[in-house]
């Protein structure tokens, strides 16, 4: 056996193997309606793409630094500074190929062998394996939708050792949706201080919140919070720009010092060319980020009501983000032609084979008895999708 005891003890990620499975199925001719990936179904805006296309005509396609380009690294200091009243310095900020590259990079960074990361659930599917790929254990704490899966502080306090190094947090949420006010945030802060945590805060779907919710960083609590926190954000979500792959870390300056090394021996810089793209984005006009913003919720607000009405089904209107996390559990136990579905994997399936739309099972998430649907696709397709539903179920 030449694979590693590290690679043996992860999966692959469940999003990405049922979009690969639906996109099979499509290129089979077989009509596939996909609420499984989380990605917007926009087109980059124009500027962006623009600034790509005249970053390549005048020959800009060599080595850039490995942490990202001066240009990129002040836009994105000027976006913390001018949108989150957070002051940041290039020497504090690193430039990777995505989000999720950054979150790789930082564990790789910050964990040791049997140190333990706080990781509530349910959760974006990689935070554990990569955790765990970085020697390190998560530990769960299981949130319910009757709280809308948010974490009490001493419900974190309650699972802190002397092994604990980290929590994460993820505002907007994926899976979820949920989002956390300023005086929750506060709270939480105030026991990772208290227990010296390092606090991650994942905020890539930042600009997605509706209802008039304002989002709030919690390195914004205070001075002594930033010192703790290593934000992740990045331009996949916010623009419409998943493939471009850019995503970016601040933090304390040692932490990203050491990411960079991490980096210099891996990828090296991100792409020449998207990392034009991204300036542009972050520099540019933002009027396309509220058209989106907008259509988003109108859909959020069609696919919750569509789903209350099922019956054995319950989903909470969530704050942020473009998913949905509908309880399912009152489905569970059915039979269909003789065949029981008892769990939400079964029913992911059956949905899958006899009514032709894609889902992901909750317990990918580490929340049995849910079912995550993201709504990043057309209303056409919602529409569609939530009558074949129905009909399955029925």
């Amino acid at each position: 056996m030449y694979i590693s005891k590290r690679v043996q003890s992860i999966k692959p990620s469940p999003t990405l193997a049922i979009d690969a499975k639906a996109k099979t199925l499509k290129a089979q001719g077989i009509d596939i309606i996909s609420f499984g990936t989380g990605e917007p179904d926009f087109d980059t805006p124009q500027n962006i793409k623009d600034a790509a296309i005249d970053a390549i005509n005048k020959g800009f396609t060599k080595y850039c630094p490995v942490s990202g380009t001066p240009d990129l690294k002040d836009a994105i200091i000027n976006k913390f500074k001018t949108e989150n009243k957070l002051e940041y310095t290039r020497e504090e900020v690193i430039v990777s190929c995505g989000g999720k590259h950054s979150i790789y990079n930082l564990f790789q960074t910050i964990f040791d062998e049997g140190d333990e990361v706080i990781i509530p659930a349910p959760y974006w599917v990689s935070y554990p394996d990569m955790a765990v790929l970085a020697g390190a254990v998560p530990v769960f704490i299981t949130t319910s939708d009757k709280n809308h899966f948010k974490v009490k502080p001493t419900e974190i306090e309650k699972v802190i050792t002397k092994k604990t190094k980290a929590f994460i947090l993820n505002s907007p949420s994926n899976p979820t949706g949920n989002t956390y006010t300023k005086e929750e945030l506060e709270e939480i802060a105030d026991i990772c201080i208290k227990n010296n945590l390092l606090i991650i805060s994942d905020e890539i779907y930042e600009k997605l919140v509706y209802d008039n919710f304002k989002f709030f960083s919690i390195a914004q609590v205070s001075q002594k919070v930033k010192e703790h926190t290593i934000i992740i954000n990045g331009v996949s979500k916010a623009f419409a720009m998943t493939g471009w792959r850019i995503g970016y870390t601040a933090g304390p300056k040692e932490i990203i010092s050491a990411m960079t090394k991490i980096q210099s021996q891996s990828t090296s810089c991100p792409t020449s060319i998207s990392l034009k793209a991204a300036t542009a984005a972050l520099n540019g006009d933002k009027q396309c980020l509220e058209t989106m913003r907008k259509e988003f919720e109108k859909r959020r607000n069609y696919i919750v009501d569509r789903l209350n009405k099922i019956e054995g089904i319950t989903c909470l209107k969530p704050e942020g983000a473009f998913y949905v996390f509908p309880n399912i559990s009152g489905l569970l136990g059915k039979k269909y032609n003789g065949k029981l579905i008892n769990t939400d994997i079964g029913l992911a399936d059956y949905l899958l084979e006899h009514a032709k739309i894609a889902i992901v099972p909750g317990s990918a998430f580490g929340a049995e008895g849910f079912m995550r649907l993201s709504y990043a696709t057309s209303m056409d397709n919602i529409i569609k999708g939530m009558d074949r539903l129905e009909k399955a179920l029925k």
